[in-house]
């Protein structure tokens, strides 16, 4: 009899465990979700943002729809001269007239190189990549590429960043100029360009450069004496409006409209990112705000 009747305690013990355990599991179906990250909504016409640890996708917005690039192709002008072998940075480049010439032509970003100085690739790379310089975009051309004459060592160049495009799978992109003032065949996508900074992100020379907000270089004149150069700002609003900004390349053109390539890094995480086609420089920098912060959000 006292066997059957702990038989019934038991079973009853069971059944009110079973009954609270099924409770909980239901409580856990049940609760409220996180709070889901609401999908941002940039005026530029395409978008792409991922996690630079790992290359997961964080947002898209015609990402793979090719556009024309502007100055963002300075990135990889800037990665195909750091890829130089035996590269010195202190070798000196003679400014000439021809690079001068050929931005006052086009209307062109310059960092006001002086022709005759001797600049340095290292100042001819800060140049590049804070005022946007297609002086020096001309100038490291003609120095890296290969050929008796100028226009043979540009179009040497110019081969080099493509070969390096291609050997970065970005099956999107060509270039058929230095600094992106395309001759109707220069063109890349967000996403492609946004795997460009990330793998240019990986050269610690690199990385100095895009981060930095101001430069002043000294260069040696042709009389053999010393010229400081007017101080180069970055183009690159971000750095000094959103905490953690660490890169990477603005551009802009009549084609192109105003584009970032962007990247940023906050407690151990780096968000890297591009638009492309956005109306003015501010709406370009609004837009990166607007994916820096969805793209943190999405990590958490």
């Amino acid at each position: 009899m006292k066997t059957g009747i702990q038989g019934i305690r038991i079973r009853r013990t069971a059944a009110v465990a079973v009954t609270t355990g099924a409770v909980l599991a239901a409580g856990a179906f049940t609760a409220a979700p996180a709070q889901a990250v609401a999908t941002p909504s940039i005026v530029a016409k395409g978008g792409y943002v991922m996690n630079n640890a790992d290359g997961t996708t964080l947002y898209t917005k015609y990402a793979d729809t090719t556009r024309s690039t502007g100055s963002t192709t300075k990135i990889m002008t800037a990665k195909v001269v750091l890829a130089q072998p035996n590269l010195n940075l202190d070798s000196k480049v003679v400014i000439q007239k021809a690079y001068s010439d050929y931005v006052v032509r086009n209307h062109a970003s310059q960092a006001h190189l002086i022709v005759g100085d001797q600049v340095t690739v290292r100042q001819l790379l800060y140049g590049l990549m804070l005022p946007s310089g297609c002086d020096a975009a001309y100038a490291l051309a003609d120095k890296f590429g290969s050929g008796s004459t100028m226009a043979d060592r540009v179009k040497s160049f110019i081969g080099k960043m493509n070969t390096t495009a291609q050997s970065l799978h970005l099956a999107k992109t060509h270039f058929d100029s230095f600094d992106g003032i395309g001759n109707g065949n220069n063109y890349s996508t967000p996403r492609d360009l946004t795997k460009l900074a990330s793998s240019a992100m990986t050269n610690s020379i690199f990385r100095s450069i895009v981060k930095t907000k101001s430069y002043t270089a000294q260069t040696i004149t042709k009389t053999g004496s010393t010229r400081t150069m007017g101080t180069w700002t970055n183009t690159n609003t971000l750095l000094s409006s959103y905490s953690g900004a660490i890169g990477v390349k603005t551009g802009s053109g009549p084609e192109a409209g105003a584009c970032l390539v962007f990247a940023a890094t906050r407690n151990g995480k780096t968000v890297i990112g591009t638009v492309l086609a956005s109306t003015t420089y501010a709406q370009r920098a609004a837009d990166a705000t607007k994916l820096l912060n969805y793209g943190f959000a999405r990590l958490g």
